[in-house]
């Protein structure tokens, strides 16, 4: 192979190959980042979704957990993440489930009002509290060389309790939940964290449900999830900035059509509008699924399961009034579970897993613009408009197959009819419109995430979810492939998926030898 120019190459251009490029740049390392979109971010981007109507969503990604402070502090990213108020809210029976993020007097007797005594509240503490207790001992492992299975669990346990141990990383999730808890509802909101973008039953053995609720509460040891200001598309900005002031180099339109390494060099072969390039490394970094990276190395495609959610975003002249009679900057300022009890998760499973359409169509959403009206154009604000953004759960990309167009309009259309049975005013009377009088609603599917983001069938984990400790300690990043100078830094790494950066960060740490 030719004398190597750069000494790392990045494939792709999501948020995770930004922390890479600039962590590396920062280390002195010469970096090119290659990304086939217009635009650097992946599914962390703002954008104008509706003609005429000012507001930028964040169109894909819309919140931020597990993304480190260390990280937003070594990089130097000016980015603000944002508190919510409130936890969540589920509509049932006269009044709903009201947890605020400090639960105070109002979830108390929020509890009490649905379930007849202290009961659950108590055993929701008790739960939470140690879950806070697990997150303080095990994000900040994020950062750094894979411990063993058997270090992890000293770990928790000694933080936490044997129990503990056993819900998370031995029975499945839906064992302890059960065990825990008494309440229907209360039993779901809990297990919707289990189940964001991941088809599974929360009984399965396979623990699916498990890796996905660990990751979902103990980001930058807290669990919380913030409110990125400006949207997703400023994270987005800020490590682009940091990552060209390193010196790192980024070149859009650009398509990797092959990747040949043999373990001390690698040539990239890429398209640039008709031109075809190749270039040189020492090092590549593959921020693209791993099955589609099998692919640019001329490998049979890696299994991937498929993605399972359906996005929705919405933008409202006014919010809606809830039959409840809560306030409604209250109910959509955090997470609004609709129609996610535990019954309706599993059956909603159950359907989906089998061909059908779940009914009711279980999903969460939540408003931007109560915690940052910044998205809005200032008359908007002004004016009292606000986004809604819904994610539906277990829809499973199978499911669009030869019928996407006309199955995502009917799932738009059924998520706004189980959104009306909670409200005292139809959702479409708060609807505004786009410039030819459209309203402002846009659904994407997992295959229309693979068509516009390459997510292979949508998957927006990139694959399975992997527990958080090493199965070979070959791999201490968890980051190797089977060629040594081939690394993965996004969201297909051990320890990826979601907002985090942690991809990035250990592929950065891997190739610097730290």
């Amino acid at each position: 192979m030719r004398k190597s120019p750069y000494d790392v190459v990045i494939v792709g251009g999501g948020h995770n190959a930004l922390v890479a490029a600039a962590y590396l740049a920062r280390a002195g390392k010469s970096v090119q980042v290659l990304e086939k979109l217009p635009h650097v971010g992946g599914a962390a981007v703002s954008a104008e979704a509706f003609p005429g109507v000012p507001v930028r969503l964040s169109r894909y990604s819309y919140l931020v957990s597990l993304l480190p402070d260390q990280i937003i502090r070594e990089l130097g990213l000016k980015i603000s993440l944002r508190s919510r108020a409130v936890s969540s809210y589920t509509p049932a029976g006269d009044d709903g489930l009201l947890v605020e993020r400090d639960a105070g007097a109002a979830t108390v007797s929020s509890f009490r009002s649905l379930t007849g005594s202290d009961a659950e509240f108590g055993a929701w503490t008790a739960w939470y509290g140690e879950l806070a207790d697990l997150a303080r001992v095990l994000a900040p492992t994020l950062l750094g060389p894979l411990p063993s299975r058997e270090q992890l669990r000293e770990l928790v346990v000694k933080a936490t309790s044997e129990r503990l141990w056993q819900d998370l990383f031995e029975q499945p999730l839906g064992a302890a939940i059960e065990e825990r808890f008494a309440d229907d509802v209360v039993r779901g909101v809990v297990a919707t964290d289990g189940l964001i973008g991941t088809h599974t039953s929360l009984a399965d053995a396979g623990l699916a449900a498990n890796r996905c609720f660990l990751y979902h509460v103990i980001g930058n040891a807290t669990g919380e999830w913030r409110v990125p200001a400006g949207g997703m598309g400023a994270v987005t900005a800020e490590l682009e900035r940091v990552a060209l002031a390193a010196g790192a180099r980024i070149t859009t339109s650009a398509t990797v059509r092959r990747i040949d390494a043999d373990g001390q060099d690698a040539e990239i072969t890429y398209v640039v509008g008709e031109t075809e390039h190749t270039m040189a490394a020492r090092q590549v970094l593959s921020g693209v699924a791993p099955s589609v990276l099998s692919e640019l190395r001329g490998l049979p495609p890696a299994e991937s399961a498929p993605g399972c959610q359906l996005k929705m975003n919405m933008v409202l002249t006014r919010l809606p009034k809830l039959r409840s009679g809560i306030d409604p900057k209250l109910a959509f300022a955090g997470t609004f579970h609709l129609d996610e009890s535990y019954t309706q998760l599993e059956s909603a499973y159950a359907d989906s897993a089998a061909g059908r359409i779940p009914s009711p169509l279980p999903g969460e959403m939540y408003c931007h613009t109560l915690s940052d009206p910044s998205i809005l154009a200032p008359e908007l604000a002004a004016a009292g408009w606000h986004t809604m953004t819904l994610f539906g759960l277990h829809l499973p990309a199978g499911l669009f197959r030869g019928r996407n167009t006309e199955l995502r309009d009917e799932l738009a259309e059924g998520y706004l009819a189980g959104l009306n049975e909670y409200l005292a005013e139809p959702i479409e009377s708060c609807l505004a419109t786009d410039e030819s009088g459209k309203p402002c609603v846009e659904a994407r599917t997992p295959l229309d995430l693979a068509d516009s983001l390459g997510l292979p069938a949508g998957n927006i984990f990139h694959g399975e979810l992997a527990w958080p400790f090493a199965d070979n300690a070959d791999d201490p990043w968890g980051v190797r492939t089977d060629v040594p100078n081939v690394l993965l830094c996004g969201a297909g790494a051990r320890r990826g998926g979601g907002v985090s950066g942690l991809g990035g960060h250990n592929a950065a740490m891997a190739v610097l030898g730290r």
